[in-house]
């Protein structure tokens, strides 16, 4: 075992080394090593979380939020709501108020520009619906990953693996949401299994997504995806399906050149969903098939385009037209049908499921890709304002 002792940007590091120069640990002073929890979320504006499925509590610290913004408490809740289990017949039946209980970094109603810290409190915990799988995996789900890496896991509803983590999500993009109040953001379910709307995002009134349990604008294709889910869950089964979410007025200028650029971003925000499998923006895989003179986007005298194929980013960097994008979300993994599997031995065995689960997570799932839409349009319209004098 030796030491070696570097510079990088001006700081000391000590680099421990053992068997044969395999880097052991990392001690660093006074060097900022952020990304090492990985339990944060963007730049300027950025959300750390904590909390399990059926832990105590989940929750969150906002960091970077300006001061002096006066914030509707009851919008914020909404959001929440438009979340929690239990609000349907076709999503998960567990009982949770989801209601947030802020501990910091808000006075007298408007943000202080310290650490906004809140809570939400777990009250409806079943955990004896999961001594089935204590040294079981489920199939496509995170409990065989979670064990190798980790060499322990928390098997009651899947623990950190849980959806139940994007409540604190929610929280941070409600936020997010009024900060940025002149976007608006709207997602709803375009697609369940093989049942699509057949309209473009244009000719649909968001205003109507909240009119159905489905939160579909378009009434007609809503009735049949309400009726697929109904006929999957009876089966004891789980189906996929799709969530379009459009950002309008949104300003020009937000993203960066090379790395950070804004649907790289709103990418990784949507793939960190869980059970999400894809994520297409402007004119996607379709654009694959195009020539560029049929792609292209003319421009207008305004700097505005005849055409939006580039779905609102050109470059990285929003152009001003509508951002649209599309995100994909698999069947839930949890069945309640017999199913073959390993052991944490490594036996072959089955298993069934139990509990309550989503048969289908798309619901529940456009308040999150909306809350995440406006925390990544936030961060970057805060960074934009440093960009130039």
């Amino acid at each position: 075992m030796y030491l070696i002792k570097i510079k990088i940007r001006n700081h000391l590091v000590t680099l421990l080394f053992m068997n044969s120069c395999r880097l052991f640990t990392i001690f660093a002073s006074n060097y900022n090593l952020k990304h090492m929890s990985f339990n944060s979320f963007g730049n300027l504006l950025k959300v750390t979380t904590y909390g399990e499925s059926h832990g105590p509590a989940i929750g969150g610290v906002i960091d970077g939020f300006p001061a002096g913004l006066e914030l509707d408490f009851d919008a914020i809740q909404e959001e929440l709501n438009r979340r929690k289990p239990g609000q349907s017949k076709i999503v998960t039946q567990r009982k949770e108020p989801d209601t947030v209980e802020f501990l910091s970094g808000i006075f007298e109603g408007k943000t202080t520009g310290t650490s906004i810290g809140f809570v939400i409190k777990n009250t409806n915990q079943k955990s004896k619906d999961y001594n089935h799988n204590t040294n079981v995996y489920r199939p496509s789900h995170a409990d065989f990953t979670y064990d190798k890496k980790f060499g322990v896991r928390d098997h009651k509803g899947g623990g950190r693996s849980s959806a139940r983590e994007t409540a604190n999500w929610v929280v941070a993009g409600a936020l997010a949401k009024q900060l940025i109040a002149h976007i608006n953001i709207n997602a709803f379910t375009s697609s369940v299994g093989d049942i699509f709307i057949d309209k473009p995002y244009q000719d649909l009134d968001f205003s109507k997504t909240e009119n159905n349990i489905i939160r579909c604008p378009d009434e007609a294709s809503a009735e049949k995806m309400i009726a697929k889910i109904q006929e999957i869950r009876k089966a004891g089964d789980t189906i996929g399906g799709t969530i379009t979410c459009v950002a309008q007025n949104v300003p020009v200028g937000l993203g960066e050149p090379i790395f950070n650029k804004l649907h790289a971003e709103l990418g990784k925000a949507m793939l960190s969903i869980n059970a999400v499998k894809g994520f297409e923006f402007g004119s996607g895989f379709c654009g694959a098939r195009m020539k560029g003179s049929d792609h292209n986007d003319i421009f207008n005298a305004d700097g505005s385009t005849q055409s939006n194929l580039s779905g609102g980013i050109q470059g990285g960097i929003s152009n001003g037209m509508d951002i649209y994008f599309r995100v994909a979300f698999k069947p839930v993994a949890t069945i309640m049908t017999n199913q073959q599997t390993i052991n944490s031995e490594g036996d072959l065995t089955e298993i069934t499921g139990k509990g309550r689960h989503d048969p289908c997570v798309v619901p529940r799932a456009v308040p999150i890709v909306e809350a995440l839409t406006a925390l990544v349009l936030a961060d970057f319209w805060l960074i934009n304002r440093t960009r130039k004098i």
